[in-house]
């Protein structure tokens, strides 16, 4: 008798992610914004914020500041002014006034292509980093928010790992590098429909039930 194969999290890394294509054809980040220093203000301003509220916040923001340079020569109050129903008012509008200053100091007005130099622009972390490398300059990425990280785990293809430096480490092995930003997008639109935080996923009608490790073990 021929020995059954073991399916292993690779296979069920592809297999999710053609599924997930097929679910979700279009994986466009939620900010409305593809401008890269536009993407950086909007990603600081995201952190305990909801997208939607953001993408009407900034619009205030960039119509007042419509460059790097106007907005590095904006006082951190009155950034704070327009920015403040996003949640974390000043420490959001500081990190955003030192960002551009170092942007047009150090880059020309210009959002460096560099993972490494990005890390070190204030307010920036790995999920704004590869945010950025993924979709404005089309360079491999993983971005690890919450939606990534509760729906890996949950899928088995990490394995009770939270802290997302980990789960990105673990996702580079697992993710054909060109498929990594739009999977991460897909996660997000698969986090929010059905596999959510704040009620039962709806795991009657998600496209992985048959391949989801949470409900094969609810199975068993």
């Amino acid at each position: 008798m021929e020995k059954k194969k073991r399916y292993t999290k690779k296979q069920r890394t592809l297999d999710i992610i053609e599924r997930l294509k097929n679910e979700y054809p279009v994986a466009d980040c939620t900010l409305d914004t593809k401008e890269a220093w536009k993407l950086l203000v909007s990603v600081r301003l995201a952190a305990q914020c909801t997208d939607a509220r953001v993408n009407v916040i900034v619009k205030d923001l960039f119509a007042q500041y419509p460059g790097v340079e106007a907005l590095a020569e904006a006082s951190v109050e009155d950034i704070e002014k327009i920015v403040k129903p996003c949640g974390l008012g000043h420490s959001k509008a500081r990190d955003i006034s030192a960002c551009m200053k170092m942007l047009r100091d150090e880059y020309q007005c210009q959002v460096p292509d560099d993972f490494d130099k990005l890390m070190k622009l204030p307010g920036v972390g790995r999920k704004s980093a590869n945010l950025i490398m993924g979709d404005v300059f089309g360079k491999p990425a993983i971005v690890t928010d919450t939606h990534c990280i509760r729906l890996v785990n949950r899928f088995g293809l990490v394995d009770g790992i939270k802290d997302p430096k980990k789960v990105e480490m673990e996702l580079w092995k697992l993710v054909p590098p060109e498929e990594g930003s739009d999977f991460c997008h897909r996660l997000v639109y698969h986090g929010r429909e059905i596999c959510t935080a704040r009620t039962t996923p709806y795991c009657d009608r998600c496209c992985l039930n048959d391949i989801c490790k949470k409900v094969l073990e609810k199975k068993k």
